[in-house]
């Protein structure tokens, strides 16, 4: 997700009142249980071991779509090794009479990422058989996933220090070549020019909300895992405030170099539409060549609509509207951004090779980093349950378990699935799951104990501002996500989602049908489900120790 200004302001106002406490939060939380986070939750209160277990529910989901992504990496960076890339232009019919109709209908860049990646049926409700290429894409991201994590943490560390490092070499790259495109300053204008309605929409506020979780990894329980790891004297207040302070200082020099990116790109296609009907004018009025030009087109549609009102009718629907505005807007949302609307700017660069090259390894190298914590997330927690601990791979079978069930997103109506598992699989329950753990830590656990947890790690206690956004700010503007959650799920009525239209080149709104409507309902409650059941089976668990105990006391009187 990239800032523009209108998003750039709850994003920074949701980093300063949620993300920041709460990442020192499931710092200090793993730093002192030294327990993944259904062992430490438990820890804190046997009722609790349902936050762990949710938090390990929903970072299930997401290894079981993420990880498509590497894949879809993959397939584009093996792609990029051609003399011509294969988006660039349309690949020729079977009769070799023409183009594809498909392709023409929409664009190179759409046609391969849904046609040749994806290979996508017309809705969620026609399926298919399993994209070969793309398995076996999924295959070596999730080989490579297991070789990473399974000689442990330490050598996972080591291999996150790469991952996250790298790409900041490609993004420098990209940011001096960026910047010198024509047209790149439209996107970085763009992006700093603000919308201010949409402060007044609540699901900004969500994503931005989303977003810091997603960036920080709050919720998933992967803080709590790898916290778990260190000294217990370490710095992890240091660490909440420096890790979270360049996280979004990468976030927006990220969104700098994409949105000079997309400026380049909108500029190209707006400019190429205004030749487009330079030449039409040229043509149908007869002018001559220098009678117009890409800066006077505008002008002249006007002069020539007063003084030629009904062969200017006549063009119908030939004439082109070109709107760098909508342009701009086109670039920065819909499904297949980094895929569609990159590779459709890297092809129009020189040596468009190279750039695809270098930004697909920067997407593998940023993807696998986010899946070992992912992964961590899921192992560290389940090797504090017996009935895991003894399993002599757990790393693998986890890894093998979601490759198994990732090939459903393979098929051809795989992608609909992934954006059911994208939209629904996180978003709710991450903001139920941090709720209720500031809730815990503040309230159940207490502030004050919690504060003497600090003190005796850190040497001093906590701060004004960690009290007043742990206690305070925090839980009431969770709560309100929650609740405006909930309201716009309501309000939205049945769940849509972008559906592939071969006959018209594009995507078109399309309602769920009801077993996917279902699907959507048990993606939302399974998770936060954890808590409430885990609590009800402990109570239950306890209440049957309790009365065995009373029959054998009064069994034993009796003898």
């Amino acid at each position: 997700c990239y800032c523009r200004c209108g998003f750039l302001i709850p994003y920074l106002l949701m980093l300063v009142l949620l993300g920041v406490p709460l990442f020192y939060m499931e710092l200090a939380i793993g730093q002192k249980m030294r327990l993944g986070s259904i062992g430490a939750w438990r820890a804190i209160s046997p009722y609790l071991g349902g936050v762990g277990l949710a938090s390990v529910v929903t970072s299930m989901y997401l290894c079981l779509y993420y990880n498509v992504i590497n894949a879809w990496s993959f397939w584009y960076l093996f792609h990029s090794f051609q003399s011509v890339l294969p988006w660039a232009d349309c690949p020729v019919n079977s009769n070799l009479t023409g183009h594809v109709e498909e392709c023409e209908r929409a664009t190179p860049t759409q046609y391969f990422f849904y046609r040749e990646t994806l290979d996508i049926s017309g809705s969620i409700e026609e399926n298919g058989g399993i994209h070969m290429g793309q398995a076996l894409c999924l295959l070596l991201a999730w080989m490579i996933v297991y070789l990473f994590i399974v000689k442990g943490v330490k050598s996972t560390g080591k291999v996150v220090y790469f991952t996250a490092t790298f790409p900041y070499l490609v993004l420098i790259v990209y940011l001096i070549r960026g910047v010198t495109l024509h047209g790149a300053i439209n996107g970085v204008k763009y992006m700093f020019t603000p919308k201010m309605e949409q402060l007044a929409n609540p699901t900004t506020w969500i994503n931005a909300a989303t977003q810091i979780f997603f960036s920080l990894g709050l919720g998933f329980g992967s803080l709590i895992a790898f916290a778990s790891y260190n000294k217990y004297n370490n710095n992890f207040e240091k660490q909440a405030i420096v890790v979270s302070m360049v996280n979004s200082s990468t976030s927006i020099f990220a969104s700098i170099v994409t949105f000079s990116i997309y400026g380049f790109k909108a500029t190209f296609n707006y400019e190429s539409c205004l030749e487009r009907v330079r030449l039409l004018l040229l043509n149908t009025f007869d002018l001559a060549e220098d009678t117009i030009s890409l800066e006077n087109v505008n002008h002249w549609i006007a002069e020539l609509n007063g003084t030629h009102p009904e062969q200017f009718a006549s063009l119908g629907g030939r004439l082109e509207t070109c709107d760098l505005e909508a342009e701009l807007d086109t670039a920065v949302e819909g499904t297949g951004l980094a895929f569609i609307v990159y590779s459709e700017a890297i092809k129009n660069m020189p040596v468009s090779q190279l750039w695809s090259v270098l930004y697909f390894i920067m997407l593998l190298l940023l993807g696998m980093g986010s899946m070992l914590g992912n992964v961590i997330a899921v192992i560290t927690p389940l090797s504090d349950l017996k009935f895991i601990s003894v399993l002599s791979y757990p790393v693998g079978l986890v890894c093998l378990f979601c490759l198994l069930l990732g090939l459903g997103f393979t098929t051809c109506s795989g992608n609909y699935w992934f954006t059911m598992f994208n939209d629904y699989g996180a978003t709710f329950s991450l903001l139920f799951i941090v709720l209720i753990e500031v809730i815990t830590v503040c309230y159940i656990y207490g502030i004050k104990r919690f504060e003497k947890d600090v003190e005796d790690m850190l040497g001093y206690r906590l701060n004004w501002y960690w009290k007043i956004m742990l206690a305070g700010v925090s839980p009431i503007l969770l709560i309100a996500l929650f609740i405006f959650y909930i309201v716009n799920y309501i309000q939205g009525g049945t769940p849509t989602y972008q559906a592939w239209n071969k006959e018209l080149g594009k995507s078109v709104v399309t309602e769920y049908p009801p077993y996917a409507q279902a699907f959507i309902g048990l993606l939302l409650a399974s998770s936060v489900c954890c808590i409430p059941l885990t609590a009800l089976y402990t109570y239950c668990k306890k209440r049957n120790l309790a009365s065995g105990k009373r029959e054998r006391t009064v069994s034993t009187v009796s003898a």
